[in-house]
């Protein structure tokens, strides 16, 4: 049905008619001496006209319920540029300046954007499940990313968002298998105490290699290398691509930093030329470690044998599922790595909060053991480090809660009415502003944009009743329906809507990691305060940076600038071994 104009467009457009009829008749009438001015007049009412027109179309809402739109100053192409320019910080900076806005229409080309700031619809959004979905958006973004081919493509796409009791595809194989492994139980306890124990003789190897030779390292590049050692190790085995390949680790870093240019997908071996050059040495690497059968290997995980399993079954060859790989060990470095920095950073800037973390690990999660060194061996117990350490857990929330601006995004599967008010066009995009929701005041406090170390301390010990009555009203405005959230990192704090923390995700997109990955960030922590201390390169404090938000928001984000330390061995340190 063709667009109607409201009737203030009808009335400009017949307004500027008549004006071009006037300028073509001045034009026709003018000797040549006085054309070229008139022409150019003539262009720039045009484009005037052109832009005007196409301004005001892009605030035409598509149905009356349609959230409020948010017009670009580049008619339709305005936000998207917006976004390639300033990443993850433009779309925040808009709800942040739209805080009346529970959501808002981003017009773009063809299709709309819709964004959620909101956690009472975030968690309506959630548990859309039927009409709004996540898995029909994978296929262009994983051929994108990893660069499958079109024979592979195809069979990612089939069978992608069955419903109950239909046949499953071979990412709801993969999704739900990830599930059964991560989930709470013997098997996720497992995986962890492997990811600890691997993270440990690492830290260990390397305090007894500088005991008494302290180094200048940049904090974030030393973190990473201990992570994607251990990982790489724990995951794949002793002959993992990583450990034969170690200048693998640099291409893997190449292509996390080039996942932006990637996903734009114009010739992405010239525009994103590092990522693709990276990403296709894991991906060769990978295809080496499965053709010759290394993931059948003592000391290989069984999920990633079961993975492979599932890929072959559903038809993909070994060279394609290497790059099914790299987006595996992709998940399980990256945000690990990164939120280990800004715990370890925001504890030593703080020296007063430092001591205090070793007390309380020492008190809660820690038993010393006398043998006859020099130094006591330490028994870590990580599942105490939950629920007897409120301090660094509240400190590892809280990094969660600063560094994390992801988007959760679905796609509109047919017209939708969320929660009775709100219409979302069919084929048209949502994203739950992650970045917005962590900043919103009515949610955290005055201090929301800024880092509180015991916030969640504080949050769980207040009564119900001293928390903001905007967040009193959002969070009793779904208590009986936040399902979907429950299981959340966040789910006990008073006063905070279980939507409302989005470091994980939410719904169907919750991170099945998440239990892992709290399990081996907060041991990892544990590990690098007790064994090493931190001092700024040049002396003096050591200086939080503020985060890079001018990218797409991948994952937690980076700093703005490098943070160079020197690591000292701790008199005291001593090697730890994790015992549960």
């Amino acid at each position: 049905m063709p667009l109607q104009l409201p009737p203030a467009l009808e009335s400009l457009q017949e307004t500027l008619q008549s004006l071009f009829q006037s300028i073509f008749q001045d034009v026709s009438n003018s000797n040549s001496n006085s054309n070229f001015a008139t022409l150019a007049t003539v262009v720039a009412a045009v484009a005037s006209t052109v832009y005007l027109v196409l301004y005001r179309l892009q605030s035409v809402k598509r149905h009356a319920d349609e959230p409020p739109v948010i017009a670009a100053g580049v008619p339709y192409v305005g936000h998207l540029l917006g976004m390639a320019l300033w990443g993850g910080r433009y779309v925040k900076g808009i709800g942040l300046k739209n805080r009346d806005k529970p959501v808002f229409t981003l017009p773009v080309p063809f299709s709309r954007i819709y964004v959620v700031t909101d956690p009472t619809l975030a968690n309506a959004v959630q548990r859309a499940t039927k009409t709004l979905s996540f898995m029909p958006l994978v296929p262009d973004i994983t051929k994108r990313v990893l660069g499958f081919d079109a024979t592979h493509d195809a069979i990612l796409r089939k069978d992608i968002d069955p419903e109950p009791g239909q046949p499953k595809g071979v990412l709801q194989d993969l999704h739900d298998m990830v599930w059964s492994y991560l989930g709470p139980g013997q098997t996720l306890t497992d995986l962890s105490l492997r990811a600890s124990r691997e993270l440990a003789r690492q830290v260990n190897s390397y305090a007894a290699d500088h005991d008494r030779d302290p180094e200048v390292v940049s904090l974030l590049v030393w973190i990473r290398h201990f992570v994607a050692v251990s990982t790489a190790n724990f995951l794949y085995g002793p002959r993992n691509p990583i450990a034969l390949h170690p200048e693998l680790e640099d291409s893997f870093w190449d292509f996390d930093h080039g996942l932006g240019a990637l996903l734009m997908g114009i010739f992405p071996s010239v525009t994103a030329g590092k990522a693709y050059r990276g990403r296709e040495a894991l991906a060769k690497a990978f295809a080496e470690y499965l053709e010759e059968s290394r993931h059948n290997d003592d000391g290989v995980s069984p999920i990633i044998r079961k993975r492979i399993e599932l890929l072959l079954q559903h038809g993909f060859s070994l060279r394609e599922a290497s790059r099914s790989e790299v987006s595996f060990l992709f998940a399980g470095i990256v945000n690990t790595a990164t939120t280990t920095f800004w715990v370890v950073l925001h504890l030593f800037a703080r020296p007063d909060l430092l001591n205090y973390v070793r007390a309380e690990l020492l008190a809660g999660a820690i038993t010393e053991l006398d043998m006859g060194g020099e130094k006591p061996t330490r028994l870590l117990d990580q599942e105490a480090l939950k629920t007897n350490c409120p301090t660094l857990m509240s400190v590892f929330r809280e990094s969660l809660r600063v560094g994390s601006d992801f988007y959760s995004t679905r796609l509109v599967k047919t017209d939708t009415l969320l929660s009775g008010q709100y219409f979302f066009a069919k084929d048209s995009v949502v994203q739950i502003a992650g970045g917005v929701i962590h900043a919103d005041t009515g949610i955290w406090g005055a201090s929301a944009d800024k880092f509180d170390p015991v916030r969640f301390i504080k949050l769980q010990q207040q009564p119900s009743s001293s928390a903001s009555s905007t967040t009193l009203t959002r969070a009793s405005s779904t208590s009986s329906s936040a399902s979907s959230g429950k299981d959340t990192e966040n789910e006990k704090v008073k006063g905070v809507h279980p939507a409302a923390f989005r470091a994980f995700g939410g719904g169907k997109t919750l991170c099945p990691g998440r239990h892992f990955a709290t399990h081996e960030i907060l041991a990892f922590v544990a590990m690098i305060v007790l064994t090493v201390d931190l001092e700024a390169e040049g002396g003096g404090k050591i200086v939080v940076p503020e985060k890079e938000d001018g990218v797409m928001p991948v994952h937690i984000l980076e700093p703005k600038r490098d943070v160079r330390v020197k690591v000292r061995v701790r008199k005291d340190g001593g090697e730890v071994v994790v015992v549960r």
